[in-house]
């Protein structure tokens, strides 16, 4: 299943086939706009982990660091703040291609992230998810924190930790 895998580093050309699969993966407002994800690139692409399966890209995280983790803190996404040099990851996005997933690919990205962001010395990897995802990250190793102050997209969401 894995050896037609490759993981990557984003590039500006990734932009708009990364911004397909936000919005087809995300509901409504909580899918970022294409500007974001172009900043994101462009600004900590070392954050901005693509999966490809034979050439297509077919999943991604994304992220930013920060000294001081404000979950709820909506400029962020536009990576107001973000450090690299800091110790403490905030993931914006994770996700799979609607036609790519129920693969196992969720937990190959997500483990190569977190091993990527191990050996590059961060302290911390936070998150925000709905409560339907509490389940799934908690298996990858995440605590909970606390229902999120955030209103991102309409919904309600929840701060979830992994202490690296």
């Amino acid at each position: 299943m894995t050896n037609d895998i490759h993981f990557r580093a984003a590039s500006p050309a990734d932009a708009d086939r990364c911004y397909e699969i936000e919005i087809s993966a995300y509901e409504g407002d909580e899918a970022a706009t294409r500007e974001k994800i172009a900043t994101r690139i462009a600004q900590y692409p070392e954050g901005f982990l693509v999966m490809e399966r034979s050439g297509q890209i077919v999943g991604f995280i994304n992220s930013g660091c920060a000294y001081d983790v404000v979950m709820s803190d909506e400029a962020f996404k536009e990576l107001v703040g973000h450090d690299a040099a800091a110790p403490n990851v905030v993931i914006m996005s994770v996700v799979v291609a609607p036609a790519e997933q129920g693969k196992g690919y969720s937990t190959l990205l997500m483990e190569t992230f977190v091993g990527r962001m191990r050996a590059m010395g961060k302290a911390t990897i936070h998150l925000m998810c709905k409560d339907r995802h509490v389940d799934l990250y908690r298996k990858f190793g995440y605590e909970y924190v606390r229902p999120s102050e955030s209103d991102h997209g309409g919904m309600a969401w929840h701060e979830m930790i992994l202490v690296l």
